[in-house]
């Protein structure tokens, strides 16, 4: 294949990877973004440098920006999660008083 094709090809599947739907979890894992990263990096490392040495920095720098790009989206998801108690425990807080009325606080 020529270098166009290869350009082509690592981009499509860097967009693929990229668009995958991603599951809202508070629970500090970001593997899966690392490995994404990692691979998409070797990938363009390696097509871009035309050797392995490219391949295995490319490989550690993606892997370092999309561990860092998990976390962000983990720290993300908990304070969502939080906001979202929090609005619940606000709207559900309330008393009736003696003519069954209710009255939040």
């Amino acid at each position: 294949m020529n270098r166009l094709a290869k350009i082509t090809a690592a981009a499509a599947i860097a967009l693929g990877a990229g668009t995958i739907s991603a599951n809202a979890a508070c629970d500090g894992d970001a593997s899966t973004e690392t490995v994404l990263g990692a691979g998409s990096g070797a990938l363009v490392g390696g097509l871009a440098s035309h050797s392995i040495v490219g391949a295995a920095v490319g490989g550690v720098a993606g892997g370092l920006i999309g561990n860092t790009i998990g976390h962000s989206n983990n720290r993300a998801d908990c304070r969502r999660a939080a906001s979202r108690r929090e609005y619940r425990r606000e709207r559900d807080a309330y008393y009736i008083d003696r003519e069954g009325r209710r009255h939040y606080y």
